[in-house]
């Protein structure tokens, strides 16, 4: 099992060799959000994890409201790392499409065959492209929300406040909010 933070400009500016010196070995930074916002760190995050020997990972924060929002997603995070020459082999932890039940979504996106929808459409965007792509969502939305049955063999990020991983056959399980490095907050996460 392996250890890792997830991380995105709300962390601020990252001390890497302090991550590496805890003994973390991955890192899912995120790439950006919505129809074409970029992370305001991404650029600094991806280098400054790889210069410390970091294995990374990028996940995109979703606000499509329907599947073809889910593509202009997809299409502006294909842009970005094709852009910044960021290839498939370079992203050792995977490229995950972050999908949460938060207040602003939920008031526009009830049905859960549209949000399984928004899902399909993304990840089958980033893997015809190239880019293996995973689903990132909470216990309860990947178990009580989103159809997993139509996205059979998709790796699954689960996040899950908790003492264990409850979701069968996760590949990564983000285990807390609120772990410390030299100070510095973040969400610490295993790869299984």
């Amino acid at each position: 099992m392996k250890k890792g933070i997830d991380v995105s400009e709300n962390n601020g500016n990252i001390n890497w060799p302090a991550v590496k010196d805890a003994g973390f070995d991955f890192a899912i930074i995120r790439l950006g959000y919505g129809r074409g916002h970029l992370d305001g760190k991404f650029y600094d995050n991806v280098n400054g994890a790889l210069n410390a020997g970091i294995k990374i990972g990028v996940y995109y924060y979703s606000e499509a409201t329907d599947a073809s929002e889910a593509r202009a997603e997809a299409d502006f995070a294909l842009y970005v790392m094709q852009d910044a020459g960021i290839t498939p082999d370079m992203l050792e932890m995977g490229v995950w499409f972050d999908e949460e039940n938060d207040s602003w979504k939920s008031e526009r996106l009830t049905d859960p065959a549209e949000i399984t929808d928004i899902c399909t459409t993304f990840i089958n965007t980033l893997e015809e492209a190239g880019y293996h792509c995973g689903l990132y969502a909470n216990y309860d939305y990947l178990t009580n929300v989103i159809d997993m049955s139509r996205l059979t063999g998709v790796p699954v990020w689960c996040a899950q406040y908790n003492s264990q991983c409850d979701y069968d056959g996760a590949a990564i399980w983000q285990c807390t909010d609120n772990y410390f490095i030299n100070g510095a907050q973040f969400d610490k996460n295993y790869s299984f």
